[in-house]
């Protein structure tokens, strides 16, 4: 069976969760890892999807420590989507009015 890993990087704005790990993760870099496997018999190459991984850095007394943490792709998916919402919705409710123009 031939596998392949890849790794990428997300950024999260704000602190998040993910279901079945309690406690929220904080806001920055996390390194992403999925792993898949070469489906074999086909006339052409493709591959399947077979996990998922967040790289989570341990905080205090658990610095120093890296956990991968199993994810579905969706539940990243998901958590990416609230971040960007509500990244959004702070930097419009930061944002001053601005002012209108005299259409005299």
């Amino acid at each position: 069976m031939n596998m392949r890993s890849t790794r990428s990087t997300v950024t999260f704005s704000n602190p998040f969760t993910l279901p079945g790990y309690p406690g929220d993760l904080p806001a920055g870099d996390y390194e992403v890892l999925v792993e898949e496997e070469l489906l074999q018999g086909l006339s052409f190459e493709a591959y399947r999807r077979t996990a998922t991984y967040l790289t989570v850095r341990g905080r205090g007394g658990h610095a120093g420590r890296t956990e991968l943490r199993a994810i579905s792709d969706s539940d990243l998916k998901e958590a990416l989507s609230r971040d960007r919402a509500a990244t959004e919705k702070n930097n419009h409710g930061e944002a001053a009015p601005s002012p209108q123009e005299d259409l005299k």
